[in-house]
């Protein structure tokens, strides 16, 4: 008899057993026979994906937006506090199960259809590892530069470039990829130890910048308002629906597949305690230093810097601008192995388990990251917001497909069991292996939330893209909580 695990309990993950189906899973994709990790590293896994310069930039964007710094806290602490309970959500089926994402999926798209979900997130992954590991490769090249003044004329895409990047880019990006590669393939218990340290360690340099501009411009030059404040009264609530939507919208990627991260808690009380303290506490925490650190640019430095990589090289000392350069080299690094390496990595191995391993659906990602040649993919807006922004379309309908699926019609239930099995009388084969209520529910919601994205230049399209994933989630958590049942009753 099948074992029925209710999510709410803190049962641990079952053993892969015999009769699993060998189309259906690995190693990899099996339910963990053990669970190790505590609340530190699962703060340390957000601190990882916070603690970057696209973080960075990010956090210092909501202070440019021209509202005073209490209502961008205010909005930065209701973005975030949705991004938590979110989090919290998609935690609890795989931490209880074992199971990463695409396996968590089989419950509610089918056994067969839970690769549409895995394939769209993976690939919306191999663009952001791509441009990520580029971003990374930039800042190499300063601290290359400033130790190595001769390399200059090879910096020069006119000069020595190949596919529109420069011989010292080629040669930065190519040492990032090795090393990222190298991290990943070493398996999850290194890459825990090694997002432990990251985000920690963009901490430590980031007190030692803000101290150092303190330092030079003293403790009255601190401005928590970046530019003029531009909306008051109830003119400034659009602004700041506007900030809250941009925060969930960063942490969207991380926060659909957090179950691959979540399945390694010891307990689901330990990986919301992790979440509480790398959400709210720390991201409040780390734009406070981000403000803090890029108003004192303006006094310093003549001008307002918000990129990290920028302000450190506008230091005199070649120490310092080495030491900053390389410690958000390597926090680019985390944030890329956590939420654009691991992810593909399972979400690839899901659609063969038996021929793509977890460290090869990472590769095929690792390789993809490159074809796509993503310099030019970041210095060309127009295609990276038709690229990545319609694939995001998907992120929002997938989420509530997915929680309305757990939460709503199987009231919190997964039968471990057959979700590694093709047998037409498993509970997620449905109709062929697939639920046609759950990928409807997920193509209607993404069609509606394109269209925005890509109708900006209609009539009030541009303030609508902005709540793209909010109105794909609502769309397709309604639309399959009200299709589920039909669909069961016809399967």
């Amino acid at each position: 008899m099948t074992e029925t695990l209710p999510v709410a309990s803190a049962t641990t993950a079952t053993t892969t057993k015999p009769e699993y189906d060998p189309r259906l899973t690995n190693d990899d994709l099996a339910p963990l026979t053990e669970q190790k990790w505590g609340a530190y590293n699962i703060f340390a896994f957000w601190m990882s994906d916070v603690h970057s310069v696209g973080g960075y930039v990010t956090a210092g964007s909501l202070f440019l937006l021209g509202l005073s710094s209490w209502q961008v806290l205010v909005a930065l602490l209701v973005g975030i506090g949705i991004v938590h309970l979110f989090c919290n959500l998609v935690a609890k089926p795989s931490q209880v199960t074992g199971v990463p994402y695409p396996v968590i999926c089989r419950s509610v798209f089918g056994v067969k259809g839970a690769n549409v979900p895995a394939v769209i997130r993976g690939l919306i992954a191999v663009a952001w590892y791509g441009i990520q590991t580029y971003l990374a490769s930039a800042a190499l090249n300063i601290v290359l530069l400033k130790l190595f003044s001769g390399l200059t004329p090879y910096a020069d895409v006119q000069q020595y470039g190949f596919l529109g990047l420069s011989a010292l880019g080629w040669f930065s990006f190519s040492v990032l990829w090795v090393v990222q590669a190298a991290v990943f393939w070493t398996g999850m218990e290194s890459i825990r130890k090694f997002i432990d340290f990251c985000g920690p360690a963009v901490y430590v340099v980031m007190f030692v910048l803000a101290g150092y501009l303190i330092y030079r411009a003293g403790w009255s030059a601190i401005d928590l308002t970046l530019g003029d404040v531009k909306y008051t009264g109830f003119a400034s609530v659009p602004v700041m629906l506007g900030a809250i939507a941009l925060v969930v919208s960063y942490f969207s990627g991380p926060m659909l597949n957090f179950g691959d991260f979540s399945r390694y808690g010891k307990s689901f009380a330990a990986v919301k305690r992790g979440n509480l303290l790398g959400l709210p506490v720390n991201f409040l925490v780390f734009s406070l230093l981000v403000v803090i650190t890029a108003s004192l640019t303006v006094p310093v430095f003549g001008e307002l810097i918000t990129d990290p990589v920028a302000t450190v090289a506008r230091i005199d000392t070649t120490f310092a601008i080495v030491l900053g350069a390389l410690t958000f080299t390597i926090a680019t690094i985390g944030i890329n192995i956590v939420a654009n390496f691991i992810s593909p990595a399972f979400d690839f191995s899901n659609v063969s388990p038996q021929k793509i391993s977890w460290r090869a659906g990472g590769m095929i990602a690792a390789v993809g990251s490159v074809l796509i040649t993503p310099w030019n993919l970041y210095n060309s807006p127009e295609i990276i917001h038709y690229t990545l922004e319609v694939l995001g379309a998907f992120i929002g309908p997938l989420f509530g497909v997915l929680i309305a699926g757990h939460y709503l019609v199987a009231k919190q239930k997964v039968t471990v069991d057959d979700l590694f099995t093709m047998s037409t009388s498993g509970k997620y084969w449905f109709r062929n292996g697939y639920n046609p209520a759950a990928i409807g529910a997920t193509a209607v919601g993404a069609v509606i939330a394109v269209v925005p994205v890509l109708w900006s230049d209609g009539p009030g399209m541009k303030t609508v893209a902005q709540y793209s994933w909010f109105i794909g989630m609502a769309i397709g958590l309604v639309l399959y909580t009200v299709l589920a049942p039909k669909a069961a009753r016809a399967a």
